[in-house]
């Protein structure tokens, strides 16, 4: 098979088995609270205006081009570190060009669904992935089953983190995104960039998926196999370590490097030995994406296996009926990825 199913996306096998407990995930935007972790700070000065806005119940996009449109300039000159979810309450930042103009009045913008906590003038502008990561705050209502075993579930997590899977939202509904790279890698042209590129995104995170769940069926997904490309904690930057000893063990302990899968594109696998025959096993049935995304002109890249959890903590609410999490990801990362490995969502 030289595609994926594309009618509905794999059930991608967890870390700790399929949970017991279930919850309603999401019932309300303030079930999923999210707030970007940047660093640095505006300087005062500059050609570009940051604002920290918090938003409810809209996308990122939506959001920038309603600045856009206020401001009266051009949509690429709003920029922002990452997209963030729409059923949900957000705060996050966007910077707006405005070389030799005042300050807007956001004012007639401002509402329930929309608020400005502050802004400053900037040098620069943001770039997407610019972020430390960001920290969640998400309530778990009406859950279901065994409490005790649900709170083991937590520590574990705590101490060993969660497979780093691309979340549900990459692929589109039901796997639409998938579908229609399929097409577009089959001839079908695709001239809008913006959906050429979530295209090519989505079959990218389908094949890192892949890889990411032959390791965790292995039980190895936290672990170095010999030969494992090794990405620095918090960097794209990664080693290979064609033998595993005591030093790479420690460093794998204390969370300093992480095992990593590919991200494809042009080039060879940087990997060797076991680590990169299971990569090449996982994705030996996938011959059209690896040459669709080849043909597009992305090259190898690396993403870490293991997605740490920090700082988690939980606490129970509603007469033990509902349970608040609250942890920090790294960017790019998926809270969807923490929230599998604990509970089944009800509808």
């Amino acid at each position: 098979m030289d595609t994926p199913p594309l009618n509905n996306l794999p059930d991608w096998p967890r870390a700790f088995g399929r949970p017991d407990a279930s919850a309603q995930v999401r019932a309300r935007a303030e079930d999923f609270c999210v707030d970007e972790l940047r660093d640095g700070e505006a300087d005062g000065e500059g050609e570009h205006l940051l604002l920290h806005i918090r938003k409810r119940n809209r996308n990122t996009e939506e959001v920038a081009r309603a600045l856009a449109r206020h401001a009266g300039v051009r949509a690429r000159d709003v920029s922002y570190c990452g997209l963030k979810d729409r059923v949900a309450v957000t705060t996050q930042w966007f910077s707006v060009w405005l070389p030799g103009k005042a300050d807007p009045d956001w004012s007639p913008l401002l509402g329930d669904d929309l608020a400005l906590l502050s802004q400053a003038r900037a040098r620069r502008k943001l770039q997407r992935g610019g972020l430390r990561g960001n920290r969640f705050t998400l309530r778990l209502r009406e859950v279901r089953g065994d409490r005790a075993a649900l709170e083991e579930r937590l520590a574990r997590v705590a101490e060993q983190g969660v497979p780093n899977y691309f979340g549900e939202q990459r692929f589109g509904r039901d796997g639409g995104n998938l579908a229609a790279a399929t097409a577009m890698f089959g001839g079908r042209r695709v001239k809008d960039r913006h959906r050429r590129g979530l295209f090519l995104s989505a079959a990218r995170s389908f094949l890192f998926n892949e890889v990411l769940a032959a390791r965790v069926c292995a039980a190895n997904w936290h672990q170095a196999l010999p030969g494992e490309a090794l990405q620095l904690s918090g960097s794209r930057s990664f080693f290979v370590a064609e033998a595993i000893d005591d030093e790479i063990d420690a460093r794998l302990a204390s969370g300093d490097v992480l095992p990593s899968g590919p991200l494809w594109g042009r080039g060879e696998l940087p990997s060797l030995g076991a680590a990169r025959a299971v990569e090449e096993t996982a994705l030996a049935a996938y011959g059209d994406f690896r040459e669709g995304l080849e043909k597009a002109g992305l090259k190898q890249e690396r993403r870490a296996l293991r997605l740490p959890v920090a700082d988690l903590q939980w606490q129970w609410l509603a007469e033990g009926q509902d349970l608040q999490l609250v942890f920090s990801l790294p960017a790019g990362t998926y809270a969807t990825a923490v929230l599998r490995e604990l509970v089944r969502p009800e509808t």
